[in-house]
């Protein structure tokens, strides 16, 4: 009847609860014995004891590990989920980065979408170069309404019309100011018109620089546009430069020599110093009528000709009349109509460049001053000069220091029927070519179509 303990143990390992139920009902026979087996059975007992706690605290840890590893399974079959994505990610994750992806791609298309507002608002005008001169390129801002002419308080009347042809109120405080901004912000405007382009932009070349003259002394710059009174204040810079004390002390062979007249032009600076006066510097010219400007410059040059420039007669016209008279055998000297057909001609250029310098008394204002790349301070208008001069001076800090000489009665005033004079008996073609040429400088500064002439 004896057993090892070894197989004791094994059987109640592998048999569990069953065997603890023996165990039970065999502990009961065992108190029941006597004699030498019982004493042995009593040593076999108290190992079959402890066999019994260590089979109760294995069940136990069997419970355990199993309440532990349903979790670890379940875990375990997420897993297996998972890794049937691509990526090892979850379709949850999946879900999330595709909507973030798609958010992004609807932020960029807003971001190209405004940038694209904004480089259209803003970007660069490009600019013709010119055909004859060498450029010293310095391609600036369109034209705008200085910070410093805003001084209006706030009178909201403007003239009827632009057209600069009748005389202001003299001493009317309120509306002067703002006539000189609405000319400017007509440049403004006219600037921005794309079918007008080719008329009103021009790159700021050297031949433009050179009608540029310069006072660092007041820090003034004026652009000079001949036939309109500019000899009168390329005067007042000599004064203020110092070269002569007074504008009467000034010899009229001196205004012209630009070798001693003192005034410096804005072409004889660096980029860098061009770049900063243009930036800073008090800037003005003058305008007048396109077309009597033209009369003013054909007398000026071929009819009453001063012996000091005998190449206007004796060179220039002789070329216009070879090239634009249509009776050939009329002898007489250049006639209105031939400068006309010069001045209308798309091809003139060619003879722009035999002409040289001297063609600035007839081209255009833009190829002059380049109005919508320099941004000016004040327009003035040769009609309205009585007014313009004073106010001029005042702007640019110089009213104490220099007066504009006094202009004489009626010189100033548009001259209707001297227009229609000079003009009767050109055809409707050429004055219609003459008018395309000249269209932006009409439109630029708000002088009126001429459509008496071109209808």
């Amino acid at each position: 009847m004896r057993m090892s303990s070894s197989l004791w143990l094994g059987r109640l390992t592998s048999e569990g609860p069953l065997v603890s139920a023996q165990l039970s009902v065999g502990l009961s026979q065992l108190e029941a014995s006597s004699g030498e087996e019982g004493s042995c059975w009593a040593s076999g007992l108290d190992e079959v004891g402890k066999n019994k706690a260590l089979v109760v605290s294995h069940q136990q840890e069997r419970n355990a590990m199993g309440r532990l590893a349903r979790p670890r399974l379940q875990m375990a079959g997420m897993a297996d989920a998972q890794k049937e994505l691509p990526g090892g990610r979850s379709a949850e994750w999946l879900a999330f980065d595709n909507m973030h992806h798609q958010w992004l791609l609807l932020a960029a298309c807003f971001w190209v979408i405004f940038m694209f507002m904004v480089a259209s608002k803003f970007i660069t005008l490009t600019f013709k170069d010119p055909d004859v001169y060498s450029a010293k390129q310095e391609l600036l801002f369109l034209t705008a309404v200085p910070e410093d002419a805003a001084r209006s308080p706030g009178e909201t009347h403007f003239a009827e019309e632009l057209k600069p042809t009748g005389k202001m109120p003299l001493g009317d405080q309120l509306v002067q100011p703002l006539v000189y901004m609405q000319r400017l912000e007509l440049i403004r405007n006219v600037c921005r018109e794309e079918a007008l382009r080719s008329l009103s932009h021009t790159a700021i070349s050297k031949f433009v620089l050179d009608r540029i003259f310069v006072c660092d002394k007041h820090r003034i710059l004026f652009c000079q546009t001949p036939k309109v009174g500019n000899t009168q204040w390329k005067k007042v810079l000599i004064v203020l430069n110092g070269a002569f004390p007074s504008i009467e002390e000034i010899p009229e062979n001196v205004v012209h020599d630009h070798e001693k007249n003192g005034l410096p032009r804005l072409s004889s600076f660096s980029n860098e110093e061009i770049q900063m006066r243009l930036k800073t510097y008090f800037k003005f010219f003058i305008v007048r009528d396109p077309f009597e400007r033209l009369i003013s410059a054909f007398k000026d040059k071929f009819v009453h000709n001063p012996r000091f420039e005998p190449w206007y007669r004796h060179e220039i016209a002789p070329g216009i009349i070879r090239k634009y008279r249509r009776n050939r055998t009329e002898t007489r000297g250049i006639q209105f109509e031939d400068f006309v057909r010069y001045l209308g001609d798309p091809n003139h250029r060619w003879l722009d460049l035999q002409f040289g310098d001297h063609i600035i008394h007839w081209v255009t204002y833009v190829e002059l001053c380049a109005p919508c790349e320099i941004r000016y301070s004040v327009i003035g208008h040769h009609e309205t000069l009585e007014e313009d001069a004073p106010y001029i001076l005042k702007e640019a800090g110089i009213d104490h220091l220099v007066s504009y000489p006094t202009i004489p009665p009626g010189i100033t005033v548009y001259n209707k029927t001297k227009v229609e004079h000079y003009f009767l008996g050109i055809s409707k073609r050429d004055i219609r070519r003459l008018y395309a040429r000249f269209e932006g400088d009409f439109k630029l500064f708000g002088y009126q179509k001429p459509d008496f002439l071109l209808n």
